[in-house]
């Protein structure tokens, strides 16, 4: 059984191995083993999604000048 801590950035997850889900186990996600037990961070924040491209970072500088 996973023990589950809630904290203001997301949560914190303490779990054995044959618990742990793909992604933890790929490590795509923040992922510490200490002994037999695996800490897992699970962020409240998303990350960006592949398949829809980003925002520029300045839109001002990717405008068109008038003339």
């Amino acid at each position: 059984m996973a023990v589950r801590i809630k904290l203001p950035g997301g949560t914190l997850k303490m779990k054995v191995y044959r618990e742990l889900r793909e992604r933890e186990r790929a490590r795509r996600i923040p992922v510490l083993k200490m002994g037999s037990l695996y800490f897992t961070w699970w962020s409240n924040r998303r990350p960006p999604s592949n398949d829809q491209p980003s925002a520029p970072d300045n839109p001002a500088r990717d405008a068109v000048a008038p003339s």
